[in-house]
């Protein structure tokens, strides 16, 4: 059991028969009434976001959620097969489970699946990968003079924006979570 007094950012508990996720708090302590503790969290199955306050001495039961490092192998229709690292198990994940950082995952990369009870709600792909642009148009020196982009299609079919600079067959570093070109690797 943890006490609404004892929210920190992260911190995982059931409300409602639903498995949330702390992502901001505030312990108010107004000059009149009560304290409270003012939550902001999100429903880590469905994603949806809630704000509510709550009195510092509701308990609520604690939930675990499992991060478990799995290795993506195959996808056969809509389903996505990841490989337990430890006992070579392949494990099917739906493809609605699948974020849309997924995109940037090529077979044999590592990947965090997030279960709860025994049931997969998440995969979160690693926050950097090093891709190859397969495709982008000839980028020409003095076609700019402040940073300007193009888009290129990388080898797992995902597009973004690179600088000029960038050919195809070139290896870049991609930000998961942003979906944003980083660096060359």
């Amino acid at each position: 059991m943890i006490s609404a007094g004892d929210f920190r950012n992260g911190v995982t508990f059931e409300l409602d028969g639903q498995v949330v996720q702390v992502i901001e708090f505030q312990h108010v302590k107004p000059g009149k009434g009560a304290a409270f503790v003012r939550t902001k969290y999100k429903n880590v199955i469905t994603g949806s976001v809630v704000e509510t306050s709550f009195n510092p001495t509701a308990k609520f039961p604690t939930a675990f959620v499992e991060r478990k490092d799995m290795q993506y192998s195959y996808n056969d229709g809509d389903l996505y097969y990841f490989m337990d690292m430890e006992t070579y198990e392949q494990v099917p994940v739906s493809a609605s489970v699948l974020s849309d950082s997924f995109k940037f995952v090529k077979e044999e990369m590592i990947c965090k699946i997030l279960s709860y009870k025994g049931n997969i709600f998440g995969v979160e792909p690693p926050n950097f990968v090093e891709l190859v642009v397969t495709h982008t148009d000839p980028g020409f020196k003095g076609d700019t003079a402040t940073n300007a982009t193009k888009p290129a299609t990388l080898e797992t079919g995902a597009e973004i924006k690179v600088p000029l600079f960038i050919d195809e067959g070139e290896k870049i570093q991609v930000d998961t979570r942003t979906g944003e070109y980083m660096s060359r690797a």
